[in-house]
């Protein structure tokens, strides 16, 4: 069984930039999760340093985010939007462990 992927991504704009990127991330978030392979896409936003997003996606296996980075949505809204407005990002690519528990 492939295992899942989990994206975490902190992205750090200006506070001239947040509207914004919140709104282009406003648009991408229910895009995302209409993909077959997103099993999840949660936005959450530093309660001291608003500017400091972190984005956390899960997707079936490897192939389900090479579609979402691929698609016409992100290479628009992330790549075209969002990256010239951050001044700092940050991505981990993570798979989940099978753990046994006793």
């Amino acid at each position: 069984m492939p295992k899942t992927i989990v994206i975490v991504a902190h992205w750090q704009t200006t506070d001239d930039d947040l509207d914004t990127v919140l709104d282009l991330v406003a648009e991408l978030a229910p895009r995302s999760l209409a993909e077959p392979g997103c099993l999840g896409y949660e936005v959450l936003q530093d309660t001291d340093e608003p500017t400091h997003l972190v984005l956390i996606e899960r997707y079936l296996d490897r192939a389900a985010l090479d579609a979402h980075l691929g698609s016409p949505h992100y290479q628009e809204l992330v790549v075209g939007g969002i990256r010239p407005l951050l001044t700092d990002r940050r991505v981990s690519t993570l798979g989940t462990v099978d753990i046994a528990t006793t």
